[in-house]
């Protein structure tokens, strides 16, 4: 039974559930866990999960129909998490709820001045955008600008779950453009530099797979991303060392990048790496140095000149296949200036002979 006051399940209104929960969805961008219902009682959570299952089609056109704007912003906000926890309880329930036409609903919620309900929107979107049928839907209904927009202007955990948000959708190819030119790369670095953990975590996984895009990569070295991505490398307590290295490898592709790692003091936090890091880490800061110093001779003998020479050949030593081979390479590419300079005093030297003579 509807009515306008509440979902009636069991003689009881959903209008009764807490709208005040703490929104705290989405540790991780890669799995759908949250804190659900913080604030309500057991028996509540057990009313609504238990409606889910048993009546979820009622219940989700009956959710969609109060996020109408003519709706008040407290029915929208109720409309809104209830949307968010069915979707991240029941993945069937992703595909329900975009068929019920919630998308567009839930992305104008995403411009909401309340920041809480903005907050409910961006979070229902990044459930439902863990189903990859809605990927496209939600993209093609105009959810990046709103998305965007949230990474500058929401809470700490709108902008988290924006960022995750904007990853998911980035899994479609055609997307990855179209979210570079939103304006949200310059966000994502600003998140990655000023943020917390969980904001640093999600900010550097979007912008990862972001930057599979040339027109990507040149974006987020422009917007200065090689600092943070320096300090969070040089910062082993910060549990960032791999994806920040995996972020700056991938990066190293484009010319801008390079002058960047060095302008930032990169050498020596990427040749400390070498010496202390974990394997992968070791062998990832040798595939970035071994592309900053391909096809520079200056980058050679500053890296050389930081020691990275004999904790390179410890390495090559205790690798296999692959990373071995790339430590072999910038070892030999280190010691071509070294034997340069020999060369050039050796030809001094008997220039000095034959003057003498």
């Amino acid at each position: 039974m509807n009515n306008r006051n509440g979902f009636t399940y069991m003689n009881r209104k959903f209008s009764d559930l807490s709208v005040n929960e703490d929104s705290s969805a989405f540790s991780d961008c890669n799995s759908d866990r949250s804190g659900e219902f913080p604030t309500t009682s057991s028996e509540s959570r057990r009313l609504f999960l238990s409606c889910t299952t048993e009546n979820s089609d009622d219940l989700i056109r009956y959710l969609v129909s109060h996020l109408d704007s003519s709706r008040s912003i407290e029915e929208q906000k109720q409309a809104a998490m209830e949307i968010r926890l069915i979707a991240k309880n029941k993945p069937e329930n992703r595909i329900k709820i975009a068929k019920a036409g919630a998308i567009k609903p839930l992305i104008s919620l995403i411009s909401s001045s309340d920041l809480q309900l903005q907050e409910y929107g961006v979070t229902a979107v990044l459930n439902l955008s863990l189903c990859d049928e809605n990927k496209e839907l939600i993209a093609s209904s105009g959810a990046i600008k709103p998305l965007a927009k949230a990474l500058k202007l929401g809470t700490p955990t709108t902008k988290e779950n924006a960022a995750c948000a904007l990853l998911r959708l980035s899994q479609v190819e055609e997307n990855k453009i179209a979210i570079g030119r939103s304006g949200a790369i310059p966000l994502l670095v600003n998140l990655l530099e000023t943020g917390g953990f969980r904001a640093k975590k999600d900010a550097s996984t979007a912008l990862y797979s972001l930057c599979s895009v040339k027109e990507n990569k040149i974006r987020a070295v422009e917007s200065g991303i090689m600092k943070p991505l320096v300090e969070l490398m040089a910062d082993f307590e910060s549990n960032m060392v791999d994806k920040s290295a995996y972020v700056m490898n991938q990066l190293m592709s484009v010319p801008e990048s390079k002058p960047a790692v060095v302008e930032e003091g990169g050498v020596p936090v990427l040749v400390e790496i070498v010496e202390v890091g974990t394997q992968r880490q070791k062998e990832m800061a040798v595939s970035i140095l071994l592309q900053l110093c391909e096809d520079c001779v200056v980058y050679r003998t500053m890296v050389a000149r930081e020691g990275a020479v004999p904790p390179l050949v410890a390495l090559s030593e205790s690798s296999k296949s692959r990373a071995k081979q790339k430590t072999e390479t910038l070892i030999e590419l280190l010691r071509q200036p070294r034997q340069r300079q020999l060369h050039s005093d050796s030809i001094s030297n008997e220039i000095e002979i034959e003057i003498e003579r």
